[in-house]
């Protein structure tokens, strides 16, 4: 039997075999899922070939970043989310709709959010990122799941231990302090100086950032800064492009540039990393604790110590969600204090009753503060930085009434569950702090409609870390000023990965004493 006798039926079946599979993949997959759901009740927009709903997620989204919205009105769905907004209106609250060939879940009920984030989280994995979003944040708990995420908790876990972040609050209250003093320089110059709070924030919690998590290394932290800056911006470019699997391989220019960030981002965390351990610094700072317990010898035994790579991707991690969620946190608190001047009044009371005047508050006097907590609660329920969390099922599974395929994708979109009249009644889309009176979990009809941390054992690792960051910055400035949203001001919330102020928030300072 000649060569090529042999050779062109096993071609012939290899060809067959990878049509049958993009047959399946593109269109028999597709059509059997969309069908199955049907059969459920469960609508939601016709699936193209390859792009899923993508072609109209890009169109709303276009047109959703064209349209005004009121400063008034906080109802930021149809704005950051047009798609969940359009079609949960058109299918209801609970529909599918396709990110590429993967289908995805839309769900808003409590009950049905608790069971996969905490009763049944098991059950549910993580994931993989797309190439851009894989070398912003890295391997870290953000990203991995299973025996590697119970790993990476327990190593991870006493950095944040709460006592050893109170440690931490005189760094922030200091740097806020340079920031405060640079602002009242400036406006000797400029009296009328309006100050754009997106941008100082960023500045002010990459500063903090920096300081708490790489102590006296905190100038490399701040390069470190800058190189995830740039790969934010490449993971916002790309989020709703089709991915193609094996695409992240190719030697692209777009590639090269990820791969030079990537590479430039390990490499100055490595260098940090390294300096610590020759020098043996062990100050409180995050990455001095992190490295310490993997030093520990009991959790040497035990397997949970974390390599060096590993801790390079959780300070990825941390750089990443600690400092941008926190600074988009603190802009939009500044937004409703600018604008709600009775609160502002009765906050900055608060601030000097239980702080005083110019005094960095400790711990204990940062939990006193319980309607500077009410707000920020309340921030983060109208304008939380994460707008969704989504969760992969890992074999056929039943979620409430419902029975869910495996490899399909749960989402569930922040802005719609947090303004749900039926567990926030109907003052939903308004701003009263007042709601949280009781602490997060007694301020709606359901303990679970407010999951801006996430809830189950996947809670977010630093939420101790970003309220005691913001109670700070909030009372040094309360301490210090009365402000006012700028007329300047333009309310176009834009989901750029995190929910931020398209256009700032330029705000007015009038210093209360030299």
């Amino acid at each position: 039997m000649g060569y090529l006798e042999v050779l062109v039926p096993v071609v012939s079946t290899v060809v067959l075999l990878v049509l049958w599979k993009v047959f399946v993949d593109l269109i028999w997959r597709p059509r059997s899922i969309t069908k199955h759901f049907g059969k459920q009740g469960v609508k939601g927009p016709p699936y193209s070939i390859l792009t899923g709903s993508l072609m109209q997620i890009k169109q709303l989204e276009i047109e959703a970043k064209q349209t005004a919205m009121d400063p008034a009105s906080h109802d930021v769905t149809p704005k950051v989310l047009p798609y969940y907004h359009k079609w949960s209106q058109q299918y209801g609250e609970t529909f599918l709709f396709w990110f590429g060939t993967q289908p995805r879940l839309s769900i808003v009920d409590p009950e049905m959010i608790k069971e996969v984030l905490s009763t049944k989280f098991g059950f549910y994995t993580i994931d993989k990122q797309p190439p851009s979003v894989d070398a912003l944040l890295g391997n870290g708990l953000l990203s991995i799941s299973g025996i590697d995420w119970v790993r990476h908790r327990r190593a991870v876990n006493p950095a944040f231990n709460i006592d050893k972040l109170k440690g931490m609050i005189k760094r922030m209250g200091a740097c806020t302090l340079s920031t405060v003093s640079r602002w009242i320089d400036e406006m000797t110059e400029n009296q009328h100086k309006e100050f754009d709070m997106h941008t100082e924030f960023m500045q002010l919690t990459g500063d903090i950032i920096a300081h708490t998590s790489f102590g006296t290394s905190y100038q490399e932290g701040k390069e470190v800064f800058k190189v995830e800056r740039e790969l934010h911006r490449m993971v916002i470019d790309s989020v709703t492009d089709v991915y193609i699997p094996g695409s992240e391989y190719l030697p692209t220019k777009w590639n090269r540039r990820m791969w030079r960030l990537e590479k430039k981002l390990r490499y100055k965390l490595k260098s940090i990393i390294e300096t610590k351990q020759k020098t043996k610094d062990s100050g409180n700072d995050l990455l001095s604790l992190m490295l310490a317990t993997s030093n520990e010898e009991s959790n040497k035994k035990e397997g949970t110590t974390l390599t060096i790579d590993e801790i390079v991707d959780e300070c990825k991690t941390f750089f990443f969600a600690g400092h941008e969620t926190t600074s988009n946190l603190l802009s939009w608190a500044m937004f409703f204090l600018g604008s709600n001047l009775e609160w502002q009044k009765k906050l900055r009371e608060e601030v000097h009753s239980v702080c005083g005047t110019t005094e960095i508050p400790d711990a204990d006097k940062l939990s006193k503060l319980k309607l500077v907590t009410m707000v920020l609660y309340e921030t983060l329920r109208l304008y939380s930085p994460v707008i969704f969390t989504e969760r992969k099922t890992v074999s056929d599974l039943k979620l409430g009434n419902l029975t869910i395929p495996k490899d399909t994708m749960v989402t569930f979109p922040f802005p719609i569950i947090h303004r749900d009249k039926k567990y926030w009644g109907e003052d939903a889309d308004e701003f009263n702090p007042l709601r949280f009176a009781d602490g997060f979990s007694r301020a709606a009809k359901h303990p679970n409609a407010f999951i801006a941390f996430s809830i189950g054992p996947r809670t977010c690792i630093g939420q101790n870390f970003a309220m005691l960051e913001a109670k700070t910055v909030m009372a040094v400035i309360l301490q210090r000023f009365s402000f006012t949203l700028s007329p300047n001001y333009k309310h176009s919330p834009v989901n750029n990965v995190l929910l931020q102020p398209e256009f700032g928030v330029p705000i007015v300072f009038e210093p209360l004493h030299d």
